[in-house]
């Protein structure tokens, strides 16, 4: 082939290759550059030794024994309890530490969710205050307008079973991250068997759990 001709062939192709670039639309261009990125991810990938590969995506330890199973039901064990690390929180996890230990820490692990269901209902009511220590300290000190009554027997509020803080504390944590409430049918009322308020008369029954009976307050109901 002469000169002339290599040429004008060369000539030809620059102006294909030329029109054919032009011709592309901007999707295909980013498709292009981005298949060349995830070639060299994948390339990158590939020397990486498998276990290292494992060891960069496991998820962490911790992680994995504070994760709630979404289901709700699975939590509520001594066993799942005990699988999770010491709890810490801000003060509305502490709030509802300090009202799960005093108001039901020798339940069974339903009978302390069931307590903290109606704290966290509460917040959720227009009816009471928006925040967990709201709602645990309404009326807090007066000794017929507290809503529970360790705020206001007079008794010290010092923790002295360690032990038994630590394990109403999970159960704090995870109802404090979401865990679905199922066992009190919305309850905003809660008493022992060894009493019997005037409202419980008037509102509804939710549930019986341990050494307490649920109810659930009536609409346009504020009385306590």
């Amino acid at each position: 082939m002469n000169t002339a001709l290599r040429r004008l062939l060369t000539a030809c192709m620059t102006l294909a290759t030329l029109t054919l670039a032009q011709s592309a639309t901007a999707e295909e261009v980013l498709a292009a550059r981005l298949g060349a990125v995830l070639g060299q991810e994948r390339q990158a990938l590939a020397i990486v030794p498998d276990n290292r590969l494992s060891a960069l995506t496991a998820v962490p330890d911790s992680a994995r024994r504070n994760a709630a199973p979404s289901g709700g039901d699975a939590v509520m064990t001594d066993a799942y309890l005990s699988s999770m690390s010491a709890p810490k929180g801000n003060s509305e996890w502490e709030c509802l530490a300090d009202a799960l230990y005093f108001e039901a820490r020798g339940e069974g692990v339903q009978g302390i969710f069931a307590v903290g269901e109606v704290i966290m209902n509460r917040v959720d009511s227009a009816a009471y205050p928006n925040t967990v220590c709201g709602v645990v300290h309404q009326g807090s000190g007066k000794k017929f307008a507290c809503q529970f009554s360790w705020t206001c027997d007079n008794n010290s509020d010092a923790i002295g079973n360690k032990t038994a803080f630590a394990r109403v504390g999970k159960v704090a944590k995870l109802l404090i991250d979401g865990v679905p409430r199922r066992l009190t049918q919305g309850a905003t009322h809660y008493h022992t068997k060894a009493v019997h308020p005037s409202w419980a008369n008037r509102f509804p029954k939710t549930a019986t759990i341990g050494a307490h009976y649920f109810y659930r307050q009536p609409t346009r109901s504020a009385s306590n």
